[in-house]
């Protein structure tokens, strides 16, 4: 009978035990009840007690969880539809505040988040032009969303937006091929403006490449011409040095090549009076002047 009364009394114990202490990891954030009563709003990581069958104790992830939003169409600064599909990151901040919104219900904060992100997306949306969403300004407004959205979130869920993105932006069928033709005819007129720039410019590097063209022919032709002066000075003065230093030499010279000129071409016929001045070098050694 002892025997029982001493298992009854160590299963007892060991109930008791297990319902008295409890964990709370690290990646867990805990609150404490007593009959429905929140008494510990935000319980550390741990081993902890409590008083069994009389406190309750709640634990939630606190790691970053991920709200998925549905399809939403917004209307742009010009009253153009658009469908946005968006997501967030979040993660618990104040336990007890969390508790006491949601009850302690991930989806129900999730909810509340996917209605002030669209509430946001339709105020940041309605302020810009589509192009603006599309390309030119949505890191700004997600930026700006988060931003707003922490202003209040953390006091009335209990929970801090990390970060607010849009996965896809689609046009509705009924605006989608005019805004297109629209977005078209932007990039084409743009597209005529680059080509006109570049013309211009263009053809003002093409004149000043001419210039410079005309500009370095013209130098040249005149460094070749004081060359070529420079040149035949030079080689007037030889001939003048080369005349004064033996006369006779020369007029010899010039007489021999004045005969090679002259009979150079076998078919050529040449009627002289044979006492011409043309060969008193050859009879008497009086050169051709």
């Amino acid at each position: 009978m002892k025997n029982f009364l001493l298992i009854g009394l160590v299963f007892l114990v060991v109930l008791v035990a297990g319902n008295s202490l409890f964990v709370v990891k690290e990646t867990e954030r805990a609150v404490m009840l007593q009959f429905g009563e929140l008494v510990n709003a935000d319980i550390a990581p741990g081993l902890h007690f409590k008083i069994p069958w009389v406190n309750t104790v709640r634990k939630f992830d606190a790691r970053i969880q991920t709200e998925d939003s549905p399809s939403e169409r917004f209307l742009t600064l010009e009253q153009k539809a658009l469908e946005v599909d968006s997501y967030a990151k979040w993660r618990i901040i104040d336990v007890g505040q969390f508790y006491v919104s949601t009850r302690g219900n991930v989806a129900t904060a999730g909810s509340l988040l996917s209605e002030r992100i669209n509430d946001g997306l339709r105020d940041q949306i309605g302020a810009r032009t589509l192009i603006e969403v599309v390309a030119g300004e949505r890191d700004e407004l997600m930026l700006a969303l988060t931003e707003e959205l922490n202003q209040t979130t953390a006091s009335d869920i209990g929970i801090e937006v990390i970060d607010v993105r849009v996965k896809r932006i689609d046009l509705p069928d009924d605006v989608r091929s005019s805004v297109y033709d629209r977005m078209i005819t932007e990039r084409n007129r743009e597209a005529q403006e680059l080509r006109s720039r570049g013309e211009e410019l263009a053809i003002g590097i093409r004149a000043d490449a001419d210039r410079q063209a005309v500009i370095f022919e013209a130098e040249a032709y005149r460094d070749a011409e004081r060359i070529r002066g420079e040149g035949d000075a030079e080689a007037t003065g030889i001939y003048a040095d080369a005349y004064s230093r033996d006369t006779e030499f020369y007029a010899f010279m010039r007489s021999l090549n004045a005969y090679k000129e002259t009979f150079s071409s076998k078919g050529d016929m040449l009627l002289l009076d044979p006492d011409s001045d043309y060969f008193k070098y050859l009879k008497d050694g009086v050169p051709v002047q």
